[in-house]
């Protein structure tokens, strides 16, 4: 897929410095499009991946912000259209977990992370789409997780936000159907990326088992599903769950 199609499409994708975020925001650079990366604590990490995509000849900037508080996410939105023009690629990626069985997990820990998972996408989303529609173009895609379709043991404020963000693709997809714009959703299952390297070892082995293919996924497959949905030939594509989990969920 390096036909370079998304030559001069502008795409921001959240949560961008590291795991899966960065391998969407390499990926896409990769098919043509200059791209924002958001961070919100590695600042390191975000302008080694700046760097990467300036050397493959894109234009790319690293931009902080909580995306779950509002006024930080219009800021940098504001800040990145300055220089880089129109966004027509959002890909919400930015995501966090406070796992604890239901009954041990306190109020702060549910709200945070549905906070970060679903306000973050609806703070981006409700900024940026005028925008699209108002070009007549652009692709929203939303990071989502095999958890919010199967549920899991302690995850039950991260299954509800990824499930939410499900629902969320559906809804806006029909309502901005006939405006240019898709809005689709990929769901991971379990991939190699600093979130599952802090799990432990036996667990692992137990996922590896129930999964067809054996194994766990890598970042990269996961960005070239991201890919495949922002390239404009999927123009007939929308409202769909794109499942990348190696069959553990069919």
């Amino acid at each position: 897929m390096n036909d370079q199609s998304l030559r001069g499409k502008v795409a921001l994708v959240s949560g961008s410095s590291r795991g899966i975020g960065r391998a969407i925001a390499l990926t896409l650079a990769e098919a043509g499009c200059d791209v924002i990366v958001n961070y919100f604590s590695n600042q390191a990490a975000a302008d080694e991946v700046v760097g990467k995509i300036r050397a493959a000849g894109r234009r790319a900037g690293a931009f902080r912000a909580d995306v779950s508080q509002r006024a930080e996410t219009e800021a940098m939105v504001e800040a990145a259209q300055k220089e880089f023009g129109t966004i027509q690629i959002l890909v919400n990626n930015a995501g966090i977990t406070r796992d604890k069985s239901f009954m041990k997990l306190s109020p702060e820990q549910w709200r945070e992370v549905l906070l970060v998972n679903l306000d973050g996408a609806f703070n981006l989303a409700s900024r940026l789409l005028p925008g699209m529609v108002e070009s007549k173009w652009g692709r929203v895609i939303n990071i989502t997780s095999i958890v919010g379709q199967i549920g899991n043991f302690g995850q039950a404020s991260y299954a509800v936000a990824k499930g939410g963000l499900m629902a969320f693709t559906k809804t806006l997809a029909r309502e901005v159907a006939r405006k240019g714009v898709t809005v689709n959703a990929v769901s991971p299952g379990f991939i190699e990326t600093d979130m599952t390297a802090a799990v432990p070892e036996d667990r692992l082995e137990l996922v590896k088992e129930i999964t067809p293919m054996g194994r766990l996924g890598r970042p990269e497959e996961v960005a070239i599903a991201v890919r495949f949905l922002a390239d404009p030939r999927s123009s007939y594509i929308t409202g769909q769950i794109i499942n990348v989990n190696g069959g553990m969920y069919m």
